[in-house]
């Protein structure tokens, strides 16, 4: 399966209605394909943990538009399923197959913050207003920082 609109009917021919009566659900599952668009983006949700993350957000049942109650757990397994070979995996069977790259395993403290005193956003505007910078507050930030 490559695409939510292909799992929505698939989830219509096994349970009826309609597949627009499923098609929320399915793209919640591929909402990771927006930073990246490789199979492994499936590491976000396609685990027993975005199975219950679906339900939390959906509700434990949808009713479809042929007036059926499904489990929305079961849409989620369908979906995992169909994308991962029949296997419904863990979030740390995904997590474990991550390679560990140095910048991830020490974090650190920052004890130099930028000298901004008051409201940056105050600061930022009086030099777009002086014509001294065009650039957006995050980025004006980032270069005083």
């Amino acid at each position: 399966m490559a695409h939510p609109l292909h799992h929505a009917e698939s989830s219509a021919r096994k349970y009826g209605g309609k597949p627009s009566d499923y098609q929320a659900l399915h793209e919640f599952f591929d909402v990771s394909k927006e930073h990246l668009a490789l199979f492994v983006h499936r590491a976000y949700r396609h685990n027993t943990l975005g199975i219950f993350e679906l339900e939390r957000q959906f509700g434990r049942t949808l009713t479809n538009s042929a007036g059926r109650v499904i489990p929305t757990r079961w849409i989620g397994e369908q979906h995992v399923r169909e994308d991962c070979q029949g296997r419904i995996p863990s979030l740390a069977d995904w997590l474990i197959r991550i390679r560990p790259e140095p910048w991830m395993a020490n974090g650190r403290i920052d004890f130099d913050p930028p000298d901004i005193v008051g409201d940056p956003r105050v600061a930022w505007m009086a030099e777009v207003a002086a014509g001294r910078t065009i650039l957006g507050l995050k980025d004006w930030m980032e270069g005083r920082g």
